[in-house]
């Protein structure tokens, strides 16, 4: 880290941008002091060729916007952005370094909007006096098992992507609220929002989990999870469809969005509370489908689990996450974390770094 402000508390600054949209947030210690939406209208992002190309725009924003709110930028120590789709690593803070500046720009995996977290964080963090640039556990963290990465052909191997800051911030804060470490633990997390991933957490490392992005375990609000292989390979040849317009069918257009053309969870729990037989059994059919995830990753920790944390944004309905809980609780205790609460999770990992309770690891 650099110098320490001169006096007061150490500030996180913590930056996440989504596809229309950039949050920005301001903690000191655990508490927020500064919480803002910016919203960006397609007309506003559609002359920005690349993704990248979006840098100078939303930081200048995000600038002005902490200077509006008479925000001390000398205060802030920490600048946490959003880990973007790099190379698989392990979970953890990292320094936004320059090789990862490079791949932020040039992503392996393709472009997406996260992948300027990183960079506006550390464009901002170079002008500050005190503060250094970090991202924390991005969507690309990989601590699979060996056994846990053969798909079935040599053709193809099982990724780790998935929702890790969420899962990692639920797991340690659930650790917290029973006095025990993390990393001594054996949980199940299912965060369950417009893409569903359910990992299992043995001893501090998600060993399992599965390919929530393109193809893989329960059909969520736009994506269709793990879909019968032969039928899918005969639908790819069968002249109707190109490569775009299967991969829609995979993530963005497929789950809720193809079965009742809306990705609200919540408006189609609201017709099924009013005799909306389609709705219900879509969104039985859903909960059934990540308990039967839930039952895989138990029988990857052995039955030896210490908890089920259920988050996300559809953990807000109770109804929803008790269709969960009644098939699962024989499994081990449940608990459920409504939200997704990135903005908190990002500055958590920041106050770690600050408080000394964890290292930065390089970027390699």
């Amino acid at each position: 880290m650099k110098n320490k402000p001169p006096s007061g508390p150490v500030r996180i600054l913590a930056i996440n941008p989504g596809s229309t949209s950039t949050k920005v947030a301001i903690y000191e210690d655990e508490n927020p002091v500064f919480l803002k939406n910016i919203k960006h209208s397609a007309s506003e992002l559609e002359k920005f060729k690349k993704v990248a190309d979006q840098l100078n725009f939303r930081k200048e924003i995000i600038l002005k916007l902490l200077d509006d709110g008479d925000i001390s930028l000398d205060s802030i120590g920490v600048v946490m952005g959003r880990g973007g789709l790099l190379k698989p690593i392990e979970s953890g803070v990292y320094k936004v370094n320059d090789l990862m500046i490079h791949d932020l720009r040039h992503s392996p995996l393709g472009e997406h909007a996260s992948n300027l977290g990183g960079l506006i964080a550390h464009d901002i963090a170079r002008s500050l006096p005190h503060a250094e640039a970090y991202i924390a556990n991005p969507v690309v963290v990989d601590e699979l098992d060996e056994l846990a990465r053969y798909a079935g052909h040599p053709f193809f191997q099982r990724k780790s992507i998935f929702h890790a800051l969420n899962q990692k911030a639920v797991a340690r804060e659930h650790a917290k609220s029973i006095m025990k470490s993390y990393e001594d633990l054996n949980l199940i997390v299912a965060h369950l929002g417009g893409g569903i991933t359910v990992g299992a957490h043995r001893k501090g490392r998600v060993v399992d989990v599965n390919q929530g992005l393109d193809g893989e375990g329960p059909f969520s609000p736009e994506r269709s999870g793990t879909l019968p292989a032969g039928d899918l390979a005969r639908l790819c040849f069968s002249g109707d469809f190109n490569l775009g317009d299967i991969m829609k069918i995979i993530t963005g257009k497929g789950g809720l969005v193809a079965y009742a053309g809306t990705n609200s969870a919540y408006e189609l729990e609201v017709r099924a509370s009013r005799g909306d037989d389609k709705a219900r059994i879509l969104l039985e059919a859903m909960a059934y489908q990540v308990a039967k995830e839930i039952g895989a990753m138990s029988a990857v920790l052995k039955g030896e689990i210490d908890g089920i944390l259920i988050t996300g944004g559809l953990a807000n309905s109770k109804w929803f996450v008790n269709l969960i809980i009644e098939r699962v609780h024989k499994i081990a205790p449940t608990h459920v974390y409504p939200g997704e609460d990135e903005m908190r999770a990002l500055a958590f990992n920041g106050l770690r770094i600050i408080r000394g309770e964890t290292q930065a690891r390089e970027y390699r």
